[in-house]
């Protein structure tokens, strides 16, 4: 493993100042509190990582305003996956006036919490195939959340816009719990036979059994990632402070270093490190 990790996928929250609504405080006691960037530093420093993504968590421009203004006063953080409102007009307008903000150079990609959308047909709105083509004028990434039933809109919206240059988070959540990963590998293998998507090996002990997952349940995910998107396609993300409810952050990286033990030295620098700098165009660190 490299010595320079770039952690390609977490959060930061201010409960006050951002609500998480999303989290149960009697199921999700572990991430009910306030993650700040001094937290990530004490986490990400020891354990080799030299640069981070930082990724929304809820659909608020604010909160991405706020990050943008963090990573401008953190040599860690090199990259903010934000969030603008994919269906209304003005979207270019939006993101120059991000982009133009405090922090807005490290702006590196535009999330929607698709995965929560009641609407299957959400990702075949003209609306939203309209707001990802500004995305990708902008020199932006979009990040796929989803679940893994809507992988086969996933594939449609990626393949219907080869100008947009698309991560998927999490490898689409595979039902990790259940262990039945027949379907979701078959749409993954036809998702990564589009170039313009690479994936993110990242949030799967939160799939599987939070108290009793092993790294073996999670091996059939990997080594289908390996297979059909390739290590030059795949970046590593620890998605704390959400990782908390299964694992730690150093308890993820061990994991994942475990998972890739096949790969060699070239691989696994592309997984670690090179895939994240490239897809995101991630400034190179000040160290």
């Amino acid at each position: 493993m490299p010595g320079d990790i770039i952690d390609a996928h977490h959060h930061l929250w201010n409960r006050e100042r951002f609500p998480q609504p999303w989290i149960d405080p009697a199921s999700m006691a572990a991430i009910d509190a306030d993650f700040e960037p001094a937290d990530l530093a004490l986490e990400a420093k020891p354990s080799g990582v030299t640069g981070t993504v930082v990724v929304q968590t809820i659909h608020s421009e604010a909160e991405t305003i706020d990050l943008l203004a963090v990573a401008a006063r953190s040599e860690l953080i090199r990259g903010v996956v934000g969030w603008v409102d994919l269906t209304t007009p003005g979207v270019a307008d939006r993101i120059r006036r991000l982009q133009g903000g405090p922090g807005g150079g490290k702006l590196v990609g535009i999330r929607h919490l698709v995965q929560g959308e009641p609407d299957p047909a959400f990702l075949e709105y003209d609306t939203i195939r309209r707001a990802l083509a500004a995305v990708a004028d902008a020199g932006l990434v979009f990040d796929l959340v989803i679940r893994h039933h809507q992988l086969p809109a996933a594939i449609r919206l990626v393949e219907s816009l080869p100008q947009v240059a698309f991560v998927l988070d999490h490898l689409g959540k595979p039902p990790l719990a259940t262990g039945d990963l027949r379907e979701w590998a078959d749409h993954l293998r036809t998702l990564a036979q589009l170039p313009n998507i690479s994936a993110k090996l990242s949030g799967l002990a939160t799939e599987a059994n939070w108290s009793s997952w092993r790294p073996a349940d999670l091996a059939p995910a990997v080594s289908q990632a390996l297979e059909t998107f390739g290590p030059s396609r795949l970046m590593f993300g620890s998605d704390w402070p959400v990782c908390l409810l299964a694992t730690t952050y150093q308890g993820w990286i061990d994991v994942v270093r475990g998972l890739l033990a096949g790969c060699d030295e070239r691989e696994q620098d592309q997984i670690w490190r090179q895939t994240a700098q490239r897809v995101y165009q991630l400034a190179a660190s000040d160290r």
